[in-house]
């Protein structure tokens, strides 16, 4: 039978357009009496200057190139093409005999009419505040989020400063002028519109750069960076365990079809294990003891883009990893003296629509033409405070903590506020200078849209039943679509690490299209409320053990003889247990059938409260 109403075509990604106009190239002047690093700002955007020297130039010269890592860096996989290469070479000897800005400015134009998904980055963004000096990147694969902090004492400054967020033109010509920093010859940073117009023979015209930038990635830069309010298990390592993980991964490539984790054994009072994937390494980390409540694994992907920090780890003093939870976002403080780097990593190196979707659930969502007093009296009271606490942003705003904090939050995801994770404190930061719409950067697409509408009315998604396997959880809901005046049928198995797996879906758009073009709108609301239902499950676990029926968890311990795991699905009156190594190719199975719910229940608890007494972890997801 055909489905008389036609699906729509897939909708073009809508885009951000912005324009960035520079007085001319940012780049290193070499003199007489020393070198020069002039930061050419966006003349679109609000005067900003300092110019201060550089006490630790070597230092501030790798914290810098670790930030154009982060800004250049693509990790997503891309087949072998020569037509871009081909339009280079031809572009390349059409501007043979132009000048410098001429060429650059060429090459820009080039790009715009060619190739507008090269502008998917933006430059940095630059925060002049009367305590430091803030760079922030986000990379193009929408994975990474960097943060540089040049706190003043690491300056010499001359003269007033211009607090206030700019742009700054960040070219491969910069980076390449930075390598040239030494520790023998002085340096000075110039941040200012006319940094560069100081440089002799200085007529140059403005560059400008029409960017287009996609929503996707505008959101995924405030989801990150907003993702740091919620970290709230600090991990304490040294910085040689950081250098053992990075190079055991140089010297070992990815096996296909393996684990390309980072699992984090923590137990309180006990220093942090650090386990690589699939080799299952052991990194026991020579850092502060653990200072959580309870004993957990987590575990965490993209360990491959830690390498972007790497020029910056030989100066760290101190590192301090912050978790989520499994498969969440993490961050990675490196401490560096007077200079703080800060690297964010997204739940997964590829965008991972049904990963995403859980981390989602945790943030706020701006409704559409809703007033938000709180928030405009927060951005306010930074705005002339320029940094500030919780605390000092309550009094000011006269709000309460837990109001100020909520409202910061919302303030971070509408870019009008960055949190200074290392600092624990916030800072008035724009981050374009046009007017962000909040509502249309708070979904990744109408079917997005359409999946929220579908969550929030009351009966259009009922999960029928999740079924607990050893390796997934199986979930089967119906979706009333009124607009359609039909019930679909939806299931997916949710994997360990947050993927999906054999889809049925009744939906018309997933009939035709299949994931071709994403999940439909009923899959996405299904894998909503089944992200809500697990939230609240876990914010009520070990307090409400009457109501749960299913339920499953993974316990280890690390052994001499390896690393021992036990696996339990409670489904009703059935229960599973797996049990063995991790690597061992039959682990053991069990199977339990109970006459009643309740009996199924108190074996199933009795189980896990005999596991953590024996000192095992809980490993499960989230």
């Amino acid at each position: 039978m055909t489905d008389p109403t036609p699906t729509p075509a897939p909708a073009e990604p809508t885009r951000t357009a912005l324009t960035a106009r520079y007085a001319g190239a940012s780049g290193v002047q070499p003199s007489e009496d020393g070198d020069r690093l002039a930061l050419a700002t966006d003349l679109a955007r609000g005067p900003v200057f300092l110019d201060a020297g550089i006490r630790d130039a070597i230092r501030v010269r790798e914290c810098l190139s670790a930030l154009h890592a982060v800004v250049s860096s693509d990790l997503r996989y891309t087949p072998k093409d020569q037509t871009a290469y081909l339009a280079w070479r031809r572009m390349k000897q059409q501007s043979a005999g132009l000048g410098q800005h001429q060429a650059q400015q060429a090459y820009f134009d080039w790009l715009a009419r060619n190739d507008p998904d090269a502008w998917l980055a933006l430059d940095p963004v630059v925060t002049v505040h009367p305590d430091a000096v803030v760079f922030e990147v986000f990379s193009k694969d929408e994975g990474s989020y960097a943060q540089v902090t040049l706190d003043h004492s690491a300056l010499a400054l001359a003269g007033d400063l211009t607090c206030g967020t700019t742009h700054i033109d960040f070219s491969d010509t910069l980076f390449d002028g930075l390598q040239r920093l030494r520790s023998d010859r002085p340096a000075r940073l110039v941040i200012g519109a006319d940094a560069v117009a100081l440089q002799p023979g200085a007529d140059a015209p403005v560059i400008e750069k029409r960017i287009q930038v996609p929503d996707a990635w505008l959101r995924g830069f405030l989801q990150v960076q907003s993702a740091a309010l919620l970290a709230d298990t600090p991990v304490e390592l040294a910085p040689i365990d950081l250098y053992n993980a990075l190079r055991h991964l140089r010297l070992n490539a990815d096996q296909k079809k393996g684990g390309r984790g980072v699992r984090f054994e923590l137990v309180p009072g006990e220093a942090p294990r650090l386990v690589l994937e699939p080799w299952e390494t052991v990194i026991d980390s020579a850092g502060a003891p653990y200072a959580g409540r309870r004993a957990r694994v987590i575990r965490v992907w993209g360990r491959r883009r830690v390498m972007l920090r790497r020029r910056a780890l030989p100066f760290a003093d101190s590192v301090t990893v912050h978790l989520l939870g499994t498969g969440l976002p993490s961050f990675i403080v490196l401490r560096c003296g007077p200079v703080t780097v800060t690297l964010g990593l997204s739940g997964f190196t590829a965008s991972n629509w049904s990963a995403a979707l859980s981390f989602d659930v945790c943030l706020p969502r701006p409704a559409a033409g809703e007033a938000d007093p709180h928030r405009a009296a927060v951005v306010a009271a930074l705005a002339e405070r320029h940094v500030a606490s919780v605390k000092a942003v309550a009094q000011a705003a006269d709000l309460k903590p837990a109001e100020a904090r909520a409202a910061l939050q919302r303030a971070c995801q509408h870019g009008q506020v960055m949190y200074d994770l290392a600092r624990d404190q916030y800072r008035h930061r724009p981050l374009v200078g046009v007017d962000l719409d909040p509502v249309r950067l708070a979904f990744r697409g109408d079917r997005e849209k359409q999946a929220h509408d579908l969550l929030h009315t009351k009966g259009a998604v009922k999960i029928v039943r999740e079924v607990p396997h050893l390796a997934s959880t199986e979930v089967v809901g119906d979706v009333a679509v009124a607009a359609d005046g039909r019930t679909y049928r939806v299931s997916f198995h949710l994997d360990d690490e947050g993927r999906i797996g054999q889809i049925a879906d009744t939906s018309p758009f997933f009939r035709q299209h299949g994931l071709k073009h994403g999940p439909s709108a009923p899959l996405i609301a299904l894998r909503l409320a089944h992200a809500q239902a697990a939230a609240a499950r876990a914010a009520q676990r070990g307090k409400g053990r009457q109501q749960v029926q299913v339920e499953a968890r993974t316990y280890t311990r690390r052994r001499p003889t390896g690393e021992e795991v036990h696996h339990l699905a409670l489904d009703r009156t059935r229960l599973r247990i797996r049990w063995g190594l991790r690597d061992a190719a039959r682990p053991r199975l069990q199977q339990l059938v109970f006459d009643s719910v309740a009996d199924a229940r108190a074996a199933y608890f009795e189980r896990v409260d005999a596991l953590e007494a024996q000192g095992f972890l809980d490993a499960s997801a989230g």
